[in-house]
């Protein structure tokens, strides 16, 4: 006799204890929330030691448990196999849909998706297993696993002292091997140092920058910094508008006036990216570019002015504008 779903869903969910492979997928989780959005922990290499395994392995092993819940469908070879290929597809395309929708490819998004992603399959699982025999269903033999690896490295009777020793340096040089790769992801070589400058539209997109202006008008965009020097930097950021001439004779442009619009520091830690708006008001119709010039932590003085200045900048930006009087 077929089972009401109900009743299903009540001996999943009330009676039936929950399986140890699904409840470490969800501590597991729980884990690298805490260590990305903690203080401390998120700075410490507990983020990288929860986080790679939930990007590489945990999503694909609860969709793998929701499809198939019985011990005979696959073995745990495959199981295991399965779960890294099918994490390594699962995360891409979690980045792409995200990419089409209005939150983007930031971390909170991602980690939501995966969260919600992770404890909807383990609940589908859970129910799963549930709907077939108790003796037919997977489960991760947790406690036969540690007693063959006591038996096989710690076992007193039944092998030569030769071989415990043997056992035991094979033990040391594999939890050396497992200590020395999260050592290499945790503490990776250091790279190029380098800063990202970058303005941005109305809408955050590299287009419809404003290039028509009005005097007295406030015209907006984005500034964005991103540090990869490897230390905080305090950078300064400067505007100014330019009218710049051009030489068809000789054909090079000159500077002919250079106008101070804002001034303001931002600090951006290492490996982050910070976009903020930035809205200004062009003085004067004769002016035909703004630029945007990055001073790391070395600002020139007030009496380098003009091109010297622009040349000074760590990075520099302009738009090319157009404008006018209000009507």
């Amino acid at each position: 006799m077929e089972r009401h779903p109900y009743d299903t869903f009540i001996d999943a969910f009330v009676l039936t204890k929950i399986p140890a492979d699904l409840l470490a997928c969800v501590l597991w989780l729980a884990g690298a929330l805490l260590t990305i959005y903690i203080p401390y922990l998120n700075e410490s290499f507990l983020r990288v030691l929860f986080g790679v395994p939930l990007v590489l392995f945990i999503p694909g092993y609860a969709l793998i448990a929701a499809l198939f819940p019985s011990a005979r469908d696959i073995d745990g070879i495959e199981r295991v196999a399965l779960s890294f290929g099918l994490s390594i597809a699962i995360v891409p395309l979690t980045g792409l849909a995200l990419n089409y929708t209005p939150w983007g490819i930031r971390l909170d998004p991602i980690v939501i998706c995966l969260s919600l992603l992770t404890i909807g399959l383990c609940v589908i699982a859970q129910y799963r297993r549930t709907q077939i025999p108790a003796d037919e269903r997977f489960f991760v033999p947790f406690q036969e696993i540690r007693q063959s690896v006591t038996s096989e490295f710690f076992k007193k009777t039944g092998t030569s002292r030769t071989d415990r020793i043997l056992s035991i340096i094979l033990l040391i040089a594999i939890i050396a091997a497992v200590m020395t790769t999260v050592y290499v992801i945790v503490v990776p070589k250091e790279g190029e140092k380098f800063t990202e400058f970058f303005i941005l539209g109305e809408k955050q997109k590299a287009a419809d920058y404003p290039t028509q202006l009005v005097t007295g008008t406030n015209s907006s965009l984005y500034i964005g910094i991103g540090n990869h020097e490897y230390r905080m930097i305090n950078y300064t950021v400067e505007t100014y508008v330019l009218n710049m001439s051009f030489d068809q004779n000789t054909n090079t442009t000159s500077l002919e006036a250079m106008d101070l619009l804002d001034r303001f520091t931002v600090s951006v830690p290492h490996n982050q990216t910070i976009i903020n708006p930035y809205f200004f008001i062009p003085p004067s119709t004769k002016y035909n570019r703004v630029d945007f010039l990055l001073f790391n932590e070395t600002v020139p003085g007030n009496r380098i002015t003009g091109m010297d200045r622009i040349n000074r900048s760590y990075r520099d930006l302009h738009l090319w504008v157009s404008v006018r009087s209000p009507k």
